[in-house]
């Protein structure tokens, strides 16, 4: 694995998730349009996608400690 410069552990990690990890659990769906949502609160970083056809939500958290 090479690691880019100038992106952070979290943006390499949402980057992960945008391509390979959008088949939708609820419905098998696979959104090869869509990405992953990222927001934080600080202590947790939240990656949230939102499957187009059946809006089923998926959540993945990293807490910081």
């Amino acid at each position: 694995m090479t690691v880019q410069k100038g992106r952070s552990p979290f943006d390499r990690l949402k980057q992960k998730f945008d391509q390979s990890d959008l088949r939708c659990r609820a419905c098998g769906y696979v959104d090869v349009e869509g990405g992953w949502r990222v927001t934080t609160t600080g202590s947790r970083v939240r990656y949230q996608h939102v499957c187009p056809k059946c809006n089923a939500i998926e959540t993945k958290e990293v807490r910081l400690e």
